[in-house]
């Protein structure tokens, strides 16, 4: 069974899981939106540099780590493996957190066993220094587009992904393929669309939870802002150090002192 937990309805409040940090820790990184694949290696070759060097005590992925993930038994295939390895490499010198997203939603607990990661449940109410915060990979949020959440809601259930589970790994990755090079698909999911998350939602959700901060990612529209009176939410970036024209990729940590935007740790 996937890592994520199951979705609440549109509308609905869901339950929250919460994650309490070690008063020794000093700093959590986030980052989200990577999508890495085996085209993007100079993106890749950031990303495990960051795990590898960061000052952190902890680094939350909170979502859209892989451009597409098929189901857990894809993990011996050579990008995978590559990855896995990062991980399991860093997380034996820190903690390192995974939530899924839209891209990588059947992503499960073999993967986070081997790969040394804890899953955080969609949304998971973050408890440090005596800061709350609330953590989401962001498109359940996005309730304008509807087509999107229609599919969400079908693709997060357990039937449609045990039928796609059934199917051959390399039927999977060839329907993955095609949707990779429809690229007004990949728009459509990755929140590139003009449709942000609802702030009256974000907002009951935060209430709900006791959260006066919300970090979340998929919209590709790094900001901090405030919400409402005494709510305030952090977005993050995505990576695409293999874009030319436009490389980008940054670290949203917190520390006791708040919030900081940062380059990734290159060693």
């Amino acid at each position: 069974m996937p890592a994520g937990a199951a979705p609440a309805g549109i509308g609905a409040l869901p339950a929250h899981f919460e994650f309490n940090a070690p008063a020794a820790w000093r700093a959590i990184d986030f980052i989200s939106d990577l999508h890495l694949s085996a085209e993007m290696p100079l993106t890749f070759a950031a990303w495990a540099a960051h795990l590898r060097h960061t000052p952190a005590d902890a680094v939350f992925m909170l979502g859209d780590l892989f451009e597409v993930w098929v189901g857990d038994d894809a993990r011996d295939c050579p990008f995978e493996r590559s990855a896995m390895d990062v991980m399991a490499e860093a997380a034996s010198h820190r903690q390192l957190a995974f939530m899924v997203g839209n891209r990588d939603f059947l992503l499960g607990h073999a993967m986070l066993r081997a790969s040394g990661l804890i899953g955080l449940p969609d949304p998971t109410l973050l408890v440090a220094w005596g800061q709350r915060v609330l953590l989401s990979h962001g498109d359940a949020l996005c309730l304008d587009d509807a087509p999107y959440q229609a599919f969400r809601q079908m693709v997060r259930s357990d039937a449609w992904q045990a039928r796609f589970l059934a199917r051959p790994l390399p039927e999977r990755q060839q329907l993955a393929a095609e949707m990779r090079r429809a690229s007004a698909g990949r728009q459509r999911f990755d929140g590139e669309a003009g449709v942000d998350a609802d702030i009256a939602e974000a907002v009951r959700w935060m209430h709900a939870s006791g959260a006066a901060e919300l970090v979340h990612g998929h919209t590709h529209r790094p900001a901090s802002h405030a919400l409402a009176p005494g709510f305030k939410r952090h977005v993050l970036g995505d990576w695409d150090r293999d874009d030319a024209a436009r490389p980008r990729g940054e670290v949203l940590r917190l520390t006791r002192d708040g919030f900081q935007r940062l380059p990734p740790a290159d060693g």
